[in-house]
């Protein structure tokens, strides 16, 4: 959330810039037209996005990465917010993936009562099935994911022996990459950026 705004394409042309394909699926076209503010309003109003949509759309997104003559044959996802809860369900959902960034994703340890028809099952719970290496960035000053919550799922990830790093930031909450946004932290952010591109660089190459 908010969705494809002009932080998402900022970020596409960030990575893009490092020698790498890159793009950004709108996933919340199925809204209709208006800005990326009024679309999420209609998915949040609807119970939120429908995971099984999602990953069918990153499907067709990898796909798309796969095929162009310039790939290597190997493709990662990073993801926001929300955006990071869906890298942590693709994470398990899709084995083709060669790795995953979960910035900041709010909602992988959902309770039962905060499940619904479009989101089934909370991310957390599909721990077991994650076969790719993922890399998680976050803040110590956000509420969703507070530090317990971040503690929750790291735990999660040691007792199913996955491959992943963490890293938590002092001083930073909720979306402090995003230069768009009163919570961006230059600092905090940099050094996150560095971590996401070593990582990239270790696992889909250049």
């Amino acid at each position: 959330m908010p969705g494809w705004d002009d932080w998402t394409r900022e970020v596409v042309r960030n990575i893009a810039a490092r020698g790498f394909n890159a793009i950004s699926p709108d996933l919340h076209f199925r809204q209709g037209a208006g800005t990326a503010q009024e679309k999420s309003a209609r998915v949040r109003e609807s119970g939120g996005q429908v995971d099984a949509a999602v990953l069918a759309d990153l499907a067709g997104g990898e796909a798309y990465l796969r095929d162009l003559p310039t790939s290597n044959g190997k493709v990662g996802l990073i993801g926001f917010c929300s955006g990071g809860r869906v890298a942590y369900m693709a994470a398990a959902r899709m084995p083709s993936l060669d790795c995953a960034v979960d910035c900041w994703g709010g909602n992988i340890t959902a309770p039962p009562a905060t499940l619904n028809e479009n989101q089934p099952v909370a991310p957390i719970d599909m721990t077991a099935d994650i076969t790719v290496p993922l890399l998680g960035l976050f803040g110590n000053d956000d509420p969703n994911p507070a530090p317990e919550q971040v503690d929750e799922i790291e735990a999660a990830l040691k007792a199913q022996g996955k491959s992943y790093a963490f890293h938590r930031y002092d001083g930073a909450g909720h979306a402090f990459f995003n230069t768009h946004g009163e919570r961006y932290r230059a600092e905090q952010a940099l050094d996150g950026w560095q971590k996401v591109f070593a990582f990239f660089a270790e696992h889909l190459g250049g």
